[in-house]
């Protein structure tokens, strides 16, 4: 495999040749806000950005790892105009789960995987000879990297909750349900008690404690100065998962209480929540504006998932394509209402915090190939409509201050539909179809139109 990936440097070669010029001076001051906007030193930082939360173990030299991919996608995204990824600082738990990543940074609680922690130095490394911005998350409401389930589990917790049959009646877990075996609303019910479990939320702070605190082994120079982190992230779409006055109080507490311990360690970067918007905020508006403006978070962010979120129309995974015709396919014929509600989400945030001072960044946005299909250089034109939609959203209206869409496959070559140790890393998780919703270097229209409008939104 690695030949291929030698096979395309030439490509990304010549792709550098003709954007390189724009790259920033090597000793960029940390990000900051004002106003509203992101400034790089004296100079407004309007990003078009990716997410690529298998980073760290990439960059790493073991399972898993490929530092040869790692630089050569590093290289494709600058030359298209991206400098900025978002990393998942993960993952948690016991190994061997079904859908979830591999290999884990955090094995047990406080004991980490040293091979992937190198990787992760050497990740920032790599990004700082690039003048690449990464935004860092700690932690998953989602049980693909562990997250609140792996401190659930290692809090001891079990519990009840209701089963999602209509039945009316209660299943009782031992540890963390898997929501494709167990089901998402008994996963959710159960996630949900990490918000009020003391142990739990303890064994993620200390967790924070230790990665924002750390000293990075290939420079030699803390974390708290590294001019390649943006932001640090309190994990991938927190939610309180019910919405009743204790878990929204508890949940705003503990957002208070992160964002709080990492500036108190950190100064020098931005804070941010990883938060959805309304849609993870239980459909509560004010819920959002409240965790968004308490006093260490520096800027809001939101999520936008059209087909996830039912603006498709009633279209699941396994629509099929063949019995419906290609006339019907959904992922075209209703890009247009999906456009329509993402306008009107990107409004509603907009309105509740424009006079609060703080960007807001669309940090994961995402939409499936044409017909539901996975493999790299399948017809994507719904989705570069869409794309193309959001990102003059971005360069037009001044909502939005920055994107990480979701999410960069690069170079990789998916093998199997549902991810097996140890396929290449795109970057739809371990339990989704590998190649529905990631970009990959032989999606040309795609990967044209990012360029084209990098230099738009940036310059």
């Amino acid at each position: 495999m690695k030949k291929i990936y030698l096979s395309l440097a030439l490509a990304v070669t010549t792709l550098l040749t003709s954007s390189c010029g724009s790259v920033r001076n090597a000793d960029t001051p940390y990000v900051t806000v004002r106003d509203g906007k992101f400034y790089n030193g004296d100079k407004e930082y309007r990003y078009v950005g990716t997410n690529m939360w298998y980073g760290a173990i990439l960059a790493s030299e073991g399972c898993g790892g490929d530092r040869q991919r790692l630089a050569l996608e590093l290289d494709t995204l600058r030359s298209i105009g991206i400098d900025n990824v978002r990393v998942l600082v993960g993952g948690d738990g016991r190994d061997s789960i079904p859908s979830h990543i591999a290999p884990k940074l955090q094995t047990a609680p406080g004991v980490y995987n040293d091979t992937l922690l190198s990787g992760l130095d050497y990740l920032m490394v790599e990004l700082e000879k690039r003048d690449m911005k990464a935004v860092l998350y700690f932690n998953n409401a989602w049980e693909w990297s562990g997250g609140y389930g792996a401190y659930l589990d290692w809090a001891g917790f079990s519990g009840d909750v209701m089963k999602s049959d209509g039945s009316g009646e209660k299943r009782h877990f031992d540890s963390t349900p898997v929501p494709t075996i167990d089901g998402w609303w008994e996963y959710m019910q159960y996630a949900a008690n990490f918000i009020t479990n003391d142990s739990a939320r303890a064994m993620a702070a200390r967790h924070v404690r230790s990665i924002v605190e750390r000293t990075n082994s290939v420079t030699g120079k803390p974390y708290s100065e590294s001019p390649a982190i943006m932001a640090w992230e309190i994990a991938n779409e927190p939610r309180c998962f019910i919405n009743d006055s204790l878990h929204r109080q508890r949940f705003v507490e503990w957002i208070d209480e992160q964002s709080t311990l990492i500036k108190s360690i950190d100064p020098n970067h931005l804070v941010t929540t990883g938060s959805e918007g309304k849609h993870g905020c239980e459909e509560d508006i004010n819920l959002f504006k409240e965790i968004h403006t308490l006093p260490n978070i520096d800027y809001a962010c939101i999520h936008i998932w059209p087909y996830n979120w039912g603006w498709l129309g009633k279209y699941n995974q396994n629509y099929d394509a063949e019995k419906a015709g290609k006339d019907s396919d959904p992922v075209t014929t209703m890009v247009g209402a999906a456009c329509d509600s993402t306008q009107a989400y990107i409004d509603e945030a907009y309105e509740v915090l424009s006079k609060e001072g703080k960007p807001i960044v669309l940090e994961e946005f995402g939409y499936p190939r044409d017909n539901f299909t996975f493999t790299p250089a399948s017809p994507t034109s719904g989705r570069d409509v869409y794309y193309r939609y959001v990102f003059n959203i971005i360069k037009e209206s001044g909502k939005i201050a920055g994107c990480n869409f979701w999410g960069w496959g690069g170079l990789a070559n998916p093998r199997h539909t549902i991810w097996q140790r140890w396929d290449e890393y795109v970057c739809d998780p371990a339990q989704e179809e590998q190649g529905l919703n990631s970009v990959f270097v032989k999606d040309t229209s795609t990967i044209n139109m990012i360029k084209e409008m990098t230099k738009q939104i940036t310059r």
